[in-house]
């Protein structure tokens, strides 16, 4: 028979094991035990060198270390400005060694999927550390570097048959890329190719680097600040994203892609070039982005059927009548675009050539419009002629640019009679040419709203001829305490003019 003092040891000792396995269950390393992939995607989302110091823990972590798929030393957060002395600050710095001591450290069975440095150093080691990353079978390279001189394309990397996405940009001063035979005849798996700071004054036309047969799988192409580039022809049969950048030597430029979908060409062309010429045959492409560009002599697009979104920005300067041609050749190939933005340079070029008025193609399938603008007086029958062209359209966005070096006449109904406004006068006489636009158009907003006639006639004319009109937003800035008080009175006097929806709402909004 079991005494007491017998059972209270048994329970005493059955109670320290049930603590001991609770206190063994806590103490489970359960991120450990999780598989390499996951506890690689969360090592992701810290700065390499964080990364680099969990190798310390234990034999998994420094495992989980050298075998490290994505190496993204941009988080080192080192300056690529140019150094005053090469003693202060040299080229072969401490983190390109870090750089070179983990590719050299790395498991020689583990690939690497991202590499990503800025560096400042010399060519033979950016040559060095792009050979180590292309013995790892490196699938996507991100390089920035600052070098003392002008460097060769590293041609390693045209060999590599896992190499799917490439950044090279040069910060200073550029590199040469090599002849168009060698580029071509390697990259058989890359899909992406961006190159930045490129010096072409060698060789000034691209017209058989990119063409049909070469880059095979290349779907999307970057190419910014090309120095010497004056002839570019790019055909890649699947490129389906293709960007040109601060070119401003091109002359001519002929884009052909039966699977090109966005293509955004932003300052390039001087406009001053004589015969400068583009030619763009891309029948499935969506977006379209044209920012900032002088404008070409010779402008042939082909009808862009699956156009979704346009966005263009022309370097203002004196039109010519084959320049003239040009514009609407361009407009011509936007025709069925969804959505529209105009810079206002655009703007000022429809409103100084009566041409426009007249000949300018209808957007029939327009729903969303976005003009840039200082809304000067001369202004206004340009923008008569865009609402003219949008009869489907829905949004209307108005971004008013407020310089304060045009003078604007401020809105003030106890001075003057509205009605007997030239811009009122005109705007009311533009209503039967307008009937479709303002029978459907249901958004408006103006941005940069400061109360002056300009505005005011037109916010008046469409609300007293909207009838599909449901809200219009008014942004204004900050106003001087003195003027509140009138701004008050303008909102209060516009809450009261003739309304031809009934559903329709206006909303003032301060900007910050």
């Amino acid at each position: 028979m079991e005494t007491r003092s017998a059972a209270a040891k048994k329970k005493k000792l059955s109670f320290c094991k049930e603590n001991e396995l609770i206190s063994d269950h806590h103490n489970i390393d359960r991120i450990t035990d999780l598989p390499d992939a996951i506890l690689h995607h969360i090592l992701f989302l810290l700065p390499i060198k964080t990364v680099a110091q969990t190798s310390v823990l234990s034999k998994r972590w420094r495992s989980l270390w050298s075998s490290f798929p994505d190496l993204d030393f941009t988080t080192l957060d080192q300056s690529l400005q140019p150094c005053s002395s090469s003693k202060t600050n040299p080229l072969n710095c401490k983190e390109s060694d870090f750089i070179t001591q983990v590719l050299n450290n790395r498991d020689k069975h583990s690939d690497i999927r991202i590499l990503r440095f800025q560096a400042r150093l010399s060519f033979s080691r950016l040559n060095g550390l792009i050979r180590l990353a292309i013995r790892h079978k490196v699938q996507e390279l991100d390089v920035e570097v600052f070098t003392e001189d002008y460097f060769n394309f590293p041609r390693c990397v045209i060999a590599s048959d896992t190499l799917r996405v490439f950044k090279l940009k040069s910060k200073r001063p550029g590199f040469r890329l090599p002849p168009s035979s060698v580029m071509t005849s390697g990259f058989r798996c890359l899909h992406s190719l961006s190159l930045s700071r490129i010096s072409l004054c060698n060789q000034p036309s691209l017209s058989d680097m990119f063409s049909e047969s070469s880059f095979l799988l290349l779907k999307k192409l970057s190419l910014d600040t090309c120095f010497g580039l004056k002839h570019l022809r790019v055909g890649c049969r699947v490129l389906q994203d293709l960007t040109l950048e601060n070119c401003f030597e091109l002359q001519g430029m002929n884009v052909l892609g039966s699977k090109l979908e966005r293509l955004r060409i932003v300052k390039c062309f001087d406009g001053y070039v004589e015969k400068s010429w583009v030619k763009i045959d891309a029948p499935r492409l969506g977006v379209f982005l044209w920012e900032h560009n002088g404008l070409s002599d010779n402008v042939s697009i082909e009808t862009l059927s699956y156009l979704h979104k346009a966005s263009i920005g022309l370097l203002h300067e004196d039109i010519s009548v084959a320049k003239l041609q040009s514009v609407s050749n361009l407009f011509s190939a936007l025709s069925l675009a969804h959505c529209l933005t105009l810079e206002s340079n655009c703007i000022e070029i429809l409103s100084n050539n009566n041409y426009f008025a007249v000949y300018l193609h209808q957007f029939s399938n327009l729903k969303s419009l976005e003009l840039h603008t200082g809304f000067k007086k001369n202004n206004v029958p340009g923008l008569a002629s865009i609402f003219k062209s949008c009869p489907m359209l829905h949004t209307l966005i108005l971004n008013i640019i407020n310089d304060f070096k045009t003078e604007r006449r401020q809105w003030n109904k106890d001075l003057w009679e509205m009605s007997n406004s030239e811009e009122e006068k005109y705007w009311e006489s533009q209503a039967q040419n307008l009937k479709s636009f303002l029978h459907h158009l249901k958004i408006v907003k103006i941005h940069g709203f400061l109360e002056c006639e300009n505005e005011v006639s037109l916010a008046k004319f469409l609300l007293k001829h909207g009838k599909a009109l449901e809200e219009m937003v008014l942004s204004t800035g900050h106003c001087k305490a003195r003027h509140s008080l009138q701004r008050q009175k303008i909102r209060s006097q516009m809450m009261g003019f003739s309304w031809a929806s009934s559903n329709a709402k206006i909303t003032f909004i301060q900007a910050g």
